[in-house]
């Protein structure tokens, strides 16, 4: 049986993650997901680590998904895990960023499974989401 407060967080973060599955990304819940993923993955892959707090919500979803929608040159794929939600994912993903400290909101964009550029937390807060989502599709033209 779940208890109270982990079902009101589920329906609380739902319109977070659809924010970004509205926009195309595939979401990451388990550890299972992200080793499956990341076994399987060719090409660039946009991960967007996903938050509750405002600047997730006024900046990092609305950059990730713009800069997708604007640049001319696509990731192959586009997922997300959700830092504080699903725990187990957003580890097994952290493993992946090598050398990186955890940080959420964030975005790194892989290739052939390295990140080649990642916007950590302190280059998302504070910024404009025009700004946070020119570094992306700079990153995206580059990479892409």
């Amino acid at each position: 049986m779940s208890n109270a407060y982990e079902e009101y967080m589920k329906q609380m973060v739902l319109p977070m993650r659809e924010e970004l599955t509205r926009s195309g990304f595939v979401e990451l819940t388990t550890a299972e997901d992200v080793e499956n993923f990341m076994e399987q993955t060719n090409g660039t892959a946009l991960v967007v680590v996903n938050s509750v707090c405002g600047c997730a919500a006024g900046l990092a979803r609305p950059a990730a998904t713009q800069a997708v929608l604007n640049s001319e040159k696509k990731p192959n794929q586009l997922v997300t895990v959700f830092a504080g939600q699903d725990k187990d994912a957003t580890a097994k993903m952290r493993e992946y960023f090598e050398g990186i400290e955890p940080s959420s909101p964030s975005m790194a964009l892989l290739k052939d499974k390295k990140v080649v550029h990642f916007i950590p937390r302190h280059d998302i807060e504070g910024m404009s989401m025009e700004t946070v989502m020119q570094n992306l599709m700079g990153a995206i033209a580059a990479h892409c």
